[in-house]
C-alpha cells in the first residue's frame, strides 16, 4: 500500500484571520527615520504656478499647492459646500436638448470609514494650511487599526494629545481636530482656527523656527527634538490553511519504523510482536507532499499517536501563511 494519501476538497479549509502590531516613535528623529513624513498643504494663488517654489516635507520634497489639492481632491471632494456632505447637483433635460441646472454631483470617492455622516472640513479659503502626517504601507500594512493612533506633542506654547476615535476623525480632547484615513495611512488636520494654528503648526509639524526664518540650524534641531511621540497598530491579514488528514481503519496498518525488521534490514522478515492482530502502530510524523512527491511540509507530533482498529484517526494539521 502507498504511504501517500490525495487530499479531497473538504478536507482543507482556509481561514483568514487579522493580525496587530504596535508601533511607537518618540522624537521627530525616530519618526522620520522611520519613514514617517511631515507635510503643510497650503492653498496658494499664485498668477502663475512654479513647480518647487514652495517646498514642503521632512523625508520627501513636494510642493505645498500640490499637497493641498491633492489632499482636497482624494478625501474631502465632497465636502467642500458642506462638512456633513454637498449637496448633489440637479439638472433639467429639456424637450430642444438645452440642459438647466449645475451639471456636477457630489459622487467622489472619499474614503469614508462608515456610512455615519463624514462631518469633514476642508478648507478653501486664499493662503489656508492643512497639515499632514504620512505613514508608509511597510508601516501599517492595510490598515492603521482603528482606534489606536495618539500624536503627541509638546511644543513652546502648547501640549496636547490627538488621537482617532476609531470612526475616523481626530480629536484634541473633545475638539475635532481632522481626519484619518485608516487604509492609507493618513493623518489630515485641516485649519480650524487657532487652537490648530497654535498648537500643531507652529510648534508640533515642523517646529516655529521654519516660519519667518531660514537659520537651518534651528530648523535641524527642531525636527529631531524629542517632544513628539506617535503610536498605532498596524493590520495585516494572515490566512491559515487548515489540512485534516483521515487515517481510516483499514488504512495505514502497517509500520514504516526500519526497527520492526527483524535481522537484516533487507530480510525482510518482520518481527513477531508485529504479526498478530492486536498490533496497532503508531504516529509520529505527517508529510505533505505536492503532486510531483516532494516533501513541502513536515508536522511533529507532541508523542506517539496510536493508530485505531476499529475507528477513524484525525490530524489537524494547521499552517499560518
Amino acid at each position: 500500500m502507498s504511504v501517500y494519501k490525495p487530499f479531497t476538497t473538504s478536507d482543507i479549509i482556509l481561514s483568514p484571520f487579522e493580525v496587530n502590531k504596535s508601533f511607537t516613535f518618540q522624537g521627530a528623529a525616530n519618526l522620520t527615520g522611520s519613514g514617517v513624513d511631515r507635510f503643510t498643504g497650503k492653498n496658494l494663488e499664485p498668477s502663475l504656478f512654479i513647480p518647487g517654489s514652495h517646498t514642503t516635507g521632512q523625508i520627501s520634497t513636494q510642493d505645498q499647492f500640490l499637497v493641498y489639492r491633492s489632499i482636497r481632491e482624494l478625501y474631502y471632494s465632497n465636502f467642500l459646500e458642506n462638512e456633513d456632505g454637498s449637496p448633489a447637483g440637479t439638472a433639467s433635460f429639456n424637450t430642444d436638448g438645452t440642459i438647466t441646472g449645475p451639471f456636477y454631483t457630489p459622487n467622489y470617492y472619499n474614503y469614508l470609514s462608515n456610512t455615519l455622516d463624514a462631518n469633514r472640513f476642508f478648507p478653501t479659503g486664499s493662503n489656508k494650511e492643512i497639515g499632514v502626517i504620512s505613514i508608509p504601507s511597510n508601516l501599517f500594512g492595510e490598515n492603521i487599526k482603528p482606534n489606536t493612533f495618539s500624536f503627541k506633542y509638546s511644543g513652546s506654547s502648547t501640549s496636547g494629545t490627538i488621537t482617532d476615535d476609531g470612526e475616523g476623525a481626530l480629536f484634541a480632547g473633545s475638539v475635532k481636530v481632522g481626519d484619518i484615513i485608516y487604509e492609507h495611512g493618513m493623518i489630515i488636520l485641516p485649519n480650524l482656527g487657532p487652537f490648530i494654528t497654535g498648537s500643531v503648526y507652529g510648534s508640533v509639524l515642523y517646529g516655529t523656527a521654519q516660519y519667518g526664518t531660514t537659520d537651518e540650524e534651528e530648523l535641524e534641531e527642531v525636527i529631531t527634538s524629542d517632544n513628539i511621540t506617535c503610536s498605532f497598530e498596524s493590520t495585516i491579514t494572515l490566512y491559515e490553511s487548515q489540512y485534516k488528514c483521515t487515517i481510516r481503519e483499514n488504512e495505514y496498518n502497517f509500520s514504516q519504523n526500519p526497527t520492526i525488521i527483524s535481522g537484516s534490514s533487507n530480510s525482510g522478515v518482520v518481527r513477531d510482536f508485529a504479526t498478530g492482530s492486536y498490533f496497532s502502530p503508531y504516529v509520529t510524523t505527517v508529510g505533505l507532499y505536492n503532486n510531483d512527491k516532494e516533501l513541502l511540509a513536515v508536522g511533529k507530533l507532541s508523542q506517539p499517536l496510536p493508530l485505531s482498529t476499529t475507528t477513524d484517526t484525525n490530524i489537524i494539521i494547521n499552517l499560518d501563511l
